[in-house]
């Protein structure tokens, strides 16, 4: 990808406002940003950036910074797209194969195979970017998750989980948005080094404050280069980012939809969670988990009821 921008590197930055998309040139423009503000630091003009497909945060010079026009943004998401598509088509095949197998094993227990239904697991999806919340929400829809996406600061989270918990109580929690780590701040076991990083972790312990039990809520934590092992040891069930790599921001919708949709009686290896998502063991981990969709009978629709 880099040398998709090879042209703009070396322009100057001139005119760049809060919502254009840009590049770093010191990085070959390698991921497209927002700029979220413009700051002053020092007496050196700087930009804040959130990733356009990737949940990472940035600060970075406001000279190194380049616009990147329709043509390149556009050949750029075709690339990410094709990536989505795929992970979305080897999902959806996952998910065909568990619901043939429930429907199999179902009507071994049931005399009428129409007799039985389904609930899958319930997501609250707790989200920094309302940009990134929106893609998850309309991809939850088209793969049948039943969710509840609330936009939240990560400074805030952890002061409002507990309310939104009583209030929905969900079976599977997602608590992510921008994170990135600072080299300049710290070493990389240092939490204090990452920018969002220990907010994450304050939210999951609140949150196991009310679901002690790792298979009664499952979690699911992080950003991109969050700090893996803190997230894990507050109490995450999945986490990012091991390698403090980058991660998509659709990849919490594959981990918790293939948790939803698997019976609570199964146990779901790690890797069958991870091999489906855009960013794979690098960036994403966790513990074995279990399902929680549940199977219950009768099923008598209302239509049938009143004929």
């Amino acid at each position: 990808m880099k040398g998709l921008f090879a042209g703009l590197i070396g322009v100057t930055a001139v005119d760049i406002n809060i919502n254009d998309i840009v590049g770093r040139k010191s990085y070959s423009c390698d991921i497209l940003f927002r700029v979220i503000d413009i700051r002053i630091i020092n007496g050196q003009k700087f930009a804040i950036l959130y990733g356009e497909d990737f949940r990472l945060a940035a600060d970075a010079p406001y000279a190194d910074l380049v616009v990147v026009n329709q043509n390149e943004r556009v050949k750029l998401r075709q690339e990410y797209r094709t990536l989505e598509e795929q992970s979305l088509r080897l999902f959806t095949q996952d998910v065909d194969l568990l619901k043939s197998r429930q429907e199999y094993d179902a009507t071994s227990g049931y005399v009428n195979p129409r007799s039985y239904f389904q609930i899958p697991g319930r997501v609250l999806h707790l989200d920094g970017d309302p940009t990134y919340l929106k893609k998850c929400m309309a991809l939850y829809e088209k793969i049948g998750v039943p969710v509840l996406g609330i936009h939240c600061n990560e400074k805030e989270m952890a002061d409002k989980i507990g309310e939104l918990m009583d209030h929905y109580r969900p079976d599977i929690l997602v608590i992510t948005g921008h994170d990135a780590y600072s080299k300049a701040k710290g070493k990389m076991t240092d939490i204090n080094a990452y920018r969002h990083s220990k907010h994450f972790v304050q939210t999951v312990k609140e949150a196991r404050k009310k679901v002690p039990h790792l298979d009664q809520l499952v979690i699911f934590a992080g950003a991109c280069q969050s700090h893996f092992e803190s997230l894990i040891h507050a109490g995450a069930n999945f986490a990012s980012s091991p390698s403090r790599i980058n991660i998509h921001a659709l990849d919490p919708v594959y981990i918790v939809a293939k948790i939803s949709f698997t019976p609570f009686m199964e146990r779901i290896n790690v890797w069958d969670v991870l091999r489906n998502t855009l960013t794979g063991d690098k960036g994403l981990g966790g513990l074995e988990t279990k399902g929680v969709l549940r199977t219950g009978m009768p099923y008598r629709p209302i239509q049938e009821m009143e004929e």
